[in-house]
């Protein structure tokens, strides 16, 4: 969990019967520590992985009947093993990720042995959003104890906030209570012992003290209710466009909007979006579902209080139906998306729902050819890759969109030595464009046209005009060579084995 230890935090341990807390109603022996082994994939290197890692957090019973828990996404990232442990217990029990939701940052989990779930408590999640000011508790299993913690706090803010895990933008609700490392996954109390919320990150020391973040009970529902009604977690909906606030009134004035219009310009529409075959470029976006639009790309949340826009489609559910109220070369639209569901990133944040764990990957005498994402630029430049990257990969990561659900960026990330990539190791961590002439969609496109070369020579096109060609016959007759030499088990990751999903043309 990316994050800083508050300074002036409140933390108390809480041993036996808390006399106080009971009185409140809050379930503290609900609350469980969960350990997990994560084994993470070498971006750099993507047939192996890096050295496992542990890590603590918390977590919490939902429903005994169906047992159920649930904590962070990232606290069972790349797992290999999870484990549960009960309060003031000495026993770890294995535990099963059963849904990894992504976006919001959560995930179910399950025990098979009974013996964990005899006299187990369980948490009522609050289906009403806390107001401003209002007293929570923060319970968990931090770093520098055994023991359960409490944190105490009050609510200083909600609004739509970006969530680490997947860059979403989602609700969440900001509160002063300390959120430390460990804390994640834990529940986060009202005064009537209902949870508010799921504690998931908090703002760096050097940014602001005492400043955590949590999940609020609604985005939290919102992924359980997904599981329940398509068997499997599909994401929360976006419109896939962006946007610029109307608050120049000579903007307004140059796009035809009437003093009492408001609403924001759509400035692009993402191919793969749900809106691609209703908005265009230039529409005035004035109403989500009947509810006003602000000049500054807000709506009314509650009495007193705005919430950025993209809130109205986040609490939509993937195939459901969406009313857009647009300006279009000023004539007031009432348009509709059939079904709703969430854009596709043409450079990935993370290597979610991938049927196979790890990158995606093949060789061939010695080139490594893989996706570009985000992991994989911080693997190879580090946290700082903004800045350090090739401008045209931070530019791709950051401004490109998707034209196709399928479309990848291929990059030619590692020239391996061998007598025949001699002089081309200067082309690491190059985009692929294009084998021979023929422009590359993706990583099982380009494999494809790299094994159906049948003339002499392989002709690999990259960014910034450069050319990599190699004889292709002695290319494919190395390629056994190299994978010997560097010890690697296989020339291609295991999802690229098996039948093409795409002619070669």
């Amino acid at each position: 969990m990316p994050q800083k230890k508050n300074k002036g935090s409140l933390n108390r341990q809480v041993s036996g019967e808390d006399e106080d807390l009971s009185a409140l109603g809050v379930p503290l022996d609900a609350v469980v520590k969960i350990w997990c082994a994560h084994s993470i994939p070498n971006f750099s290197l993507p047939w192996q992985r890096r050295r496992q890692e542990r890590s603590t957090g918390s977590g919490f019973c939902i429903d005994t009947d169906r047992r159920v828990l649930i904590t962070n996404a990232h606290c069972v990232e790349w797992h290999a093993q999870v484990k549960a442990q009960r309060r003031g217990s000495d026993v770890k029990h294995l535990a099963k990720v059963l849904s990894i939701g992504w976006e919001c940052d959560a995930a179910v989990l399950t025990v098979e042995n009974d013996e964990f779930w005899e006299g187990l408590q369980q948490v009522k999640l609050s289906q009403k959003l806390p107001h401003l000011e209002e007293d929570v508790l923060c319970v968990g299993f931090p770093i520098g104890g055994d023991t359960i913690s409490v944190t105490s706090g009050v609510i200083s803010r909600i609004e739509v906030t970006t969530y680490t895990q997947a860059s979403a933008e989602l609700l969440g609700i900001q509160i002063d209570a300390a959120i430390n490392s460990g804390n994640s996954g834990g529940p986060a109390f009202n005064r009537n012992g209902e949870c508010v919320g799921i504690a998931f990150q908090s703002m760096n020391a050097d940014e602001a003290e005492n400043i955590g973040y949590v999940i609020p009970s609604l985005v939290v529902t919102h992924f359980l209710k997904d599981l329940l009604k398509h068997g499997k977690y599909t994401g929360f909906p976006t419109l896939g466009v962006e946007t610029q606030t109307m608050e120049n009134s000579q903007l307004r004035e140059a796009f035809g909007m009437s003093h009492k219009q408001k609403g924001v310009l759509i400035n692009r529409v993402t191919p793969t979006s749900a809106a691609a075959e209703v908005l265009k470029a230039n529409d005035i976006l004035l109403a989500f579902d009947g509810e006003p639009i602000g000049n500054d790309g807000t709506v009314r949340f509650r009495k007193h209080e705005r919430v950025m826009c993209s809130w109205l489609v986040a609490q939509k559910f993937f195939g459901e139906t969406a009313t857009l109220t647009v300006l279009r070369e000023g004539k007031e639209l009432e348009l509709k998306i059939e079904s709703l569901y969430p854009e596709v990133p043409l450079v990935p944040v993370h290597l979610f729902n991938k049927p196979v764990p790890g990158p995606s990957y093949f060789i061939v005498a010695g080139l490594v050819f893989t996706v570009l994402s985000e992991p994989l630029l911080e693997s190879e430049f580090g946290a700082d890759w903004e800045h350090k990257a090739p401008i045209e990969m931070v530019k791709s990561a950051i401004q490109s969109r998707a034209d196709s659900r399928d479309q990848q960026l291929v990059v030619l990330t590692q020239v391996l030595a061998h007598e025949l990539t001699m002089g081309y190791d200067h082309l690491e961590n190059m985009q692929l464009l294009a084998v021979g002439d023929v422009p590359v969609l993706n990583l099982r496109h380009a494999m494809e046209l790299t094994e159906a070369c049948e003339g002499p020579y392989l002709r690999f096109n990259l960014q910034q005009n450069q050319v990599l060609i190699l004889r292709a016959a002695e290319a494919r007759n190395a390629t056994a060579e190299v994978l010997e030499k560097h010890g690697i088990p296989q020339e291609k990751s295991p999802d690229l084995v098996g039948e093409s999903s795409k002619q070669v043309k």
